[in-house]
């Protein structure tokens, strides 16, 4: 196909005012035709990618329903480019591991509701955690009435749906959680339940506290931060490919080494009042974006 192409531009050159080069000169002239061809293309699809824009997305990201708090943290976390860097679709079945206090469920829910179908992996209904979850879903249903709410208690209890039911996975600032609670075992363990829930060509989608190659991660990962390298060698155990990497919530300000892990820094802000300036104008912390197929 690309070989016949430098013939259809042939008359753009001649528009130019390109004179035709001599004979001997023909393959030189030849290679820069297919070298301007080769840049339209990649203009081309360049042009094509920065035009699309998930506007269904952008609305629930938007939406009126969002408090200002969440919205102002929009600038640290960008849900719009960590969504779509995961690939996500209107249509698909996708699974949120540990939703927390809800701040991506709310862009989630309207916007899976009508073509797609959004559970919730969260504790049991007996227990506080599942409990909380549980009422705000119901505490707001034109929100979250579609959201089906699923148990999530690693490592000892998954029941996320029949095994290759969902197109997606996505889990949050969670890891260091599981890890802390049942060691390598625990996310091992996650990461194979995930894989056997998520359809063939199914993507698991992680956001972590990212802590530098250099610095010691202990075995709970006490100051919330991981390593890349670790979560990525437990995924590929699991079954995963690892898809992509993104830098889309990095932050190099953060060194990770505060004194108290994460916590230090922004929202949360452990220390309180003790050097809050400083720890603002870190920002949030720095973390890992890692998009896993599976194979």
């Amino acid at each position: 196909m690309l070989d016949c192409q430098p013939c259809l531009f042939d008359h753009l050159l001649d528009d130019a005012g390109a004179s035709a080069p001599a004979r001997p000169y023909f393959g030189d002239f030849d290679t820069m035709k297919r070298l301007i061809l080769a840049a339209m293309l990649a203009t081309g699809l360049a042009g094509a990618g920065a035009a699309y824009a998930d506007d269904a997305l952008k609305t629930a990201i938007a939406g009126e329903h969002r408090s200002a708090a969440n919205k102002a943290r929009d600038s640290a976390r960008h849900p719009y480019e960590t969504l779509t860097f995961f690939g996500i679709k209107p249509t698909m079945t996708v699974i949120e591991l540990a939703p927390g206090g809800a701040w991506y469920t709310e862009i989630l829910a309207p916007y899976l509701r009508d073509k797609g179908k959004l559970i919730g992996g969260a504790p049991a209904a007996e227990s506080r955690g599942g409990k909380a979850f549980r009422e705000r879903l119901a505490g707001d249903a034109a929100l979250y009435g579609k959201v089906t709410p699923a148990v999530f208690e690693p490592p000892s209890r998954f029941e996320l749906g029949a095994p290759g039911s969902a197109d997606m996975v996505v889990t949050f600032r969670n890891l260091h959680n599981w890890l802390g609670n049942g060691g390598d075992a625990a996310i091992l363990t996650t990461f194979k339940e995930v894989h056997k829930v998520l359809k063939p060509g199914g993507v698991l989608g992680v956001v972590e506290h990212r802590l530098p190659a250099n610095m010691k991660q202990d075995e709970k990962a006490s100051s919330g931060y991981m390593h890349e390298a670790y979560v990525i060698r437990l995924a590929e155990q699991a079954g995963f490919k690892l898809a992509a990497k993104s830098e889309i919530n990095a932050n190099p300000k953060d060194t990770a080494d505060h004194e108290k892990g994460v916590w230090t820094l922004p929202p949360v802000l452990a220390n309180k009042d003790q050097d809050r300036a400083k720890y603002m104008a870190i920002g949030e912390s720095d973390r890992m974006t890692l998009k896993f197929v599976k194979q």
